[in-house]
């Protein structure tokens, strides 16, 4: 005879009562309450301190309302210390309580580093004492867990794959399609001015710039398939602007696995981009044996069947997954990068038209009127100068942030296991101690003799990283910004419309 056995109802309703208790003792009482309150005792007691702890919350509603108040505030375009206006939560933590200081991301910890010394030894630690800390889920949906995001040997074997796509080699002979996509954006332009009897006409190059970048990464990225690969792109600016929306939002343990609006536009917009990527890659894997293409992604497959003795070998050593994110990583970063990059090249050569006129001499002394090639593009010498000096007032990256695995000395702070380290990377950029009494002024002169010179500190410039996880796409971007920007100067002269307005 077959029992059936099952316990008493009282004592199932304990266990899930006793459950429940261990859970919210868990959660709200020692993440939200008790851990706080201990992380914050031991920065106090080196002499760290920071905006009080608020329960669940952190220092998100300060951080909200502090951003809403610098909103009203209106910009000089000759002033290029905007920070008042980006950052203004940790301009004033800083003034009110020293550097560096201790504020709160909802429960967690972050310290704010603000010397070159400690941010060096975090960047360039080599032995995986500081990881990336945990992601926006939907900034994790757009810009999968590739290069940037994997961390220990996944990091080893995916940068193994990625590296050779971005030799310098290889992205010479993309400079033929950067120059290529460009030439259709100087006809456009030079058709909108001749249809002005003056010669002279508003363009809004930021949109411009947009589309152009989507193009050449596109195109370089995906070579015939480039249409396919400007609807991922425009997917991940959709998930990006979603992510952005909820980025300080209340995390709430399992919510985002609910059925929530915004849940469900989130997965449904990152199953398009992986099942369009895979309509991309799929084809070129059955190539099998007669090349993958001379793109980013062919260069990339290639890899991933070599041996790191130039072998061949049978399986992948990335996953369809691994490759679909690595995808994701370089095309939405490569895009962005660039398109910021140019946008604020252009905008401070109409703010300092001394610096468009050297640099148009330049181009036309290296250059000529032809379409630039990789080698005269590498002769550009203070177009190089006038790009760095954009990326260190105007950086696409406003901070990074890294945590230790164990709890760990930097310099004279001993730093918890976990806790978020963040680098203000365009306060440090206008550190005066570091990069001299212009720190907040235009100067590309000061790198005249290359980025580990400019500065008082070596290699101060962090608009790419440095140390081991620097931006493995920074030759890219420099060379398709050479390329737009010789391409613009040796066709038109610029400056800033009477009708913008800075605020």
């Amino acid at each position: 005879m077959v029992a059936a056995l099952a316990l008493p109802m009282p004592l199932v309703a304990a266990a899930l009562l006793a459950l429940a208790a261990a859970w919210l003792w868990d959660y709200a009482v020692v993440r939200h309450l008790w851990r706080p309150r201990a992380v914050a005792a031991a920065f106090r007691a080196q002499g760290i301190r920071g905006p009080a702890y608020r329960f669940l919350s952190g220092s998100n509603d300060d951080v909200r309302r502090m951003r809403a108040e610098a909103d009203a505030a209106a910009l000089d375009v000759r002033d290029h210390d905007y920070l008042r206006r980006v950052t203004p939560h940790l301009l004033a933590w800083k003034d009110q309580y020293g550097a560096p200081f201790l504020f709160w991301f909802g429960p967690q910890p972050r310290i704010c580093l603000f010397d070159y010394e400690s941010v060096r030894q975090v960047l360039w630690n080599k032995s995986g004492h500081f990881m990336k800390t945990d992601v926006h889920p939907t900034i994790l949906a757009m810009l999968g867990k590739g290069l940037v995001l994997v961390e220990g040997t996944d990091w080893v074997r995916h940068r193994r794959v990625v590296n050779p796509a971005f030799a310098m080699d290889k992205l010479k002979m993309m400079t033929v399609t950067m120059i290529s996509c460009t030439d259709r954006l100087i006809k456009e332009c030079e058709e909108l001015a001749s249809n002005n009897k003056s010669g002279i006409v508003e363009v809004e190059f930021s949109k411009h710039f947009e589309e152009l970048t989507a193009e050449v990464i596109s195109r370089t990225a995906f070579g015939n398939s480039y249409k396919e690969g400007k609807e991922v792109l425009h997917t991940q600016k959709q998930l990006l602007g979603l992510a952005l929306a909820t980025l300080l939002n209340l995390k709430l343990p399992g919510f985002k696995y609910l059925p929530t609006k915004s849940n469900r536009l989130k997965w449904t917009l990152e199953n398009k981009v992986k099942m369009t990527l895979m309509e991309i890659i799929q084809p070129r894997l059955a190539l099998k044996g007669s090349g993958y293409g001379d793109d980013l992604l062919g260069l990339m497959l290639e890899a991933c069947f070599t041996t790191e003795q130039g072998e061949r070998r049978d399986e992948l050593t990335l996953t369809m997954d691994e490759i679909i994110d690595e995808c994701k990583t370089f095309f939405f970063a490569g895009h962005e990068t660039t398109s910021h990059l140019l946008t604020w090249t252009m905008f401070l050569l109409s703010v300092h038209p001394e610096w468009q006129e050297r640099l148009r001499e330049e181009v036309l002394r290296e250059c000529g009127k032809a379409n630039p090639t990789a080698d005269m593009l590498s002769k550009l010498k203070e177009m190089t100068m006038v790009l760095l000096e954009t990326l260190r007032l105007y950086g696409p990256i406003m901070t990074m942030i890294r945590k230790p695995i164990s709890d760990i000395r930097l310099g004279s702070l001993s730093i918890p296991k976990g806790t978020g380290i963040m680098i203000p990377i365009p306060i440090l950029h206008r550190d005066k101690d570091v990069w001299g009494a212009n720190a907040n002024e235009f100067d590309p002169l000061r790198f005249a003799n290359g980025i580990t010179n400019a500065a008082r500190t070596p290699q101060a410039l962090l608009g790419f990283s440095i140390g081991p996880r620097s931006c493995i796409g920074q030759n890219f971007a420099m060379l398709e910004a050479k390329s737009v920007m010789a391409m613009i100067l040796q066709k038109f002269s610029f400056t800033l419309s009477p009708n913008l307005t800075v605020g």
